[in-house]
């Protein structure tokens, strides 16, 4: 089995803006792209050096009746996704000209690693770092 069995699922208000972000911004790549007529995204998978994120446009339906969005609960979050990258100070300098707000700032750690934690543009939280677990 390629890749990790924990793949994290978001809803976005705006799927085709959120996809062409975090394509853009933390580097991900369209694997599956599902737009209904609408526009909006029914399903869609993005992948990043062997692993994943699946994500959909808001919905009105049994499953999407279980999520709530950061802007209806207080810009907060219940969960956040750490992203492993290689580089970064570079993902940080795109994420900032993205307009990503910053939560925890750029930093060496204490267990080895450089990480900083944003918000997306719907208030999504991620940390991003390069301190790999599995290594």
């Amino acid at each position: 089995m390629a890749g990790s069995t924990a793949i994290p699922c978001l809803r976005y208000r705006d799927g085709p803006a959120a996809i062409s972000w975090l394509c853009r911004t933390f580097g991900f790549v369209e694997h599956l792209v599902v737009a209904e007529q609408d526009g909006s995204i029914a399903h869609a998978q993005l992948s990043l050096d062997g692993g994943m994120i699946m994500l959909g446009s808001v919905r009105d339906n049994d499953y999407g009746r279980q999520l709530r969005q950061p802007d209806e609960v207080g810009g907060l979050g219940s969960q956040g996704i750490y992203l492993v990258v290689t580089d970064v100070d570079a993902v940080h300098a795109r994420a900032l000209a993205a307009g990503a707000t910053v939560v925890l700032p750029l930093k060496d750690e204490d267990y080895g690693g450089r990480s900083f934690s944003c918000r997306d543009p719907e208030g999504h939280l991620w940390s991003i770092g390069s301190y790999d677990p599995w290594a």
